[in-house]
């Protein structure tokens, strides 16, 4: 393998892996709701959820996920669907 074409594969693993599903604050739903979501959808565990809900709340956001860009869709999609405002960046 030539050094452009290495160079070229760890680009596209690096693009693959290198999505952050990110959590937005809102004055609707509650921390309960947020860290109950980020369980139930994320596998996030209680302790996980509760620093992402309260990083959330005073920081405006949060990367509340990781990795392709493929599993995070659906991720995304169900957080949506249940009044969450997240976004893949």
């Amino acid at each position: 393998m030539t050094p452009q074409e290495k160079k070229s594969s760890q680009d596209q693993t690096l693009n693959e892996k290198d999505h952050h599903l990110i959590l937005f604050n809102d004055d609707v739903n509650t921390f309960d709701y947020v860290i109950h979501s980020l369980v139930e959808i994320c596998g996030h565990n209680e302790d996980q959820a509760e620093q992402c809900a309260i990083i959330t709340h005073y920081k405006g956001k949060c990367s509340v996920m990781n990795g392709n860009i493929n599993d995070l869709i659906p991720v995304k999609n169900m957080l949506n669907h249940r009044g969450l405002s997240v976004e893949i960046e």
